[in-house]
């Protein structure tokens, strides 16, 4: 199934394109910050083709229901809120929330009881790794390591290539052989793909995209939320559907 997915990073922009060219911005290094320039060269040339304009900030709220069955999930089974994301993990937008934002979150919400985290992938096309490496995290969660994988594959979008994905896994103390067979044999492809296309069905247009809301009896409801976003955001918005 051809991904027609493109980028919404419009947080990120303005302070990657403030870098100057021989500078990185501070707490990424130059070949992050080359990344990153790299990949706002391939969104232009993506909104180049397409009709559709990105998500803005203050615009009109987008509301969503998502299934979680089958997914995997972190956190309380009872939270009263859940937050799915849609993810690549050759994005380096979605490598911003993990590092700056993710833990936060976990720290102040999921551990805590008040949000269940859930995982669903969105692969884009022009990322060669990218759908590799879903299916890698699958089959790591096949051998219970979904969550440390994941983690590995988030903070290190450049490390995707299959033998960084089987030191990774002998790192993990997986069943090397069995990982690489299901990797390679591209065991859950149509998972990945049903994951893009209910992605493609509510509007979720780039990478990270997240649909937070209220936990309900099979998944949640509440609103989209396309880019990579500051913890203030986040912490804002689950206060107020708290409330």
């Amino acid at each position: 199934m051809k991904n027609k997915f493109r980028y919404v990073a419009w947080l990120a922009l303005p302070a990657v394109l403030l870098l100057p060219l021989g500078a990185a911005e501070p707490g990424i290094t130059r070949k992050q910050a080359d990344q990153i320039l790299d990949e706002l060269k391939q969104i232009r040339q993506l909104l180049e083709k397409q009709a559709a304009n990105p998500q803005q900030p203050g615009e009109q709220i987008t509301k969503a229901k998502v299934s979680t069955e089958g997914a995997f999930a972190m956190g309380s089974k009872d939270a009263p809120l859940t937050m799915v994301e849609f993810t690549d993990f050759q994005c380096p937008f979605c490598q911003r929330f993990h590092v700056q934002t993710f833990a936060e979150l976990k720290k102040n919400y999921i551990d805590t009881g008040k949000l269940r985290f859930v995982s669903r992938d969105l692969p884009l096309d022009f990322h060669p790794n990218a759908m590799q490496a879903a299916n890698a995290g699958r089959c790591a969660g096949e051998q219970g390591q979904f969550w440390p994988m994941r983690d590995r594959m988030n903070s290190n979008p450049e490390k995707l290539d299959m033998p960084s994905l089987l030191a990774d896994a002998q790192d993990l103390k997986l069943d090397v052989d069995k990982f690489k067979s299901c990797v390679e044999g591209q065991k859950y492809k149509d998972a990945i793909q049903a994951d893009m296309l209910t992605a493609q069905q509510i509007g979720a247009n780039g990478t990270p995209s997240f649909v937070v809301g209220k936990t309900t009896k099979d998944g949640v409801d509440g609103e989209l939320i396309v880019g990579a976003m500051p913890y203030q955001l986040f912490d804002q918005k689950l206060q107020q559907m708290a409330q």
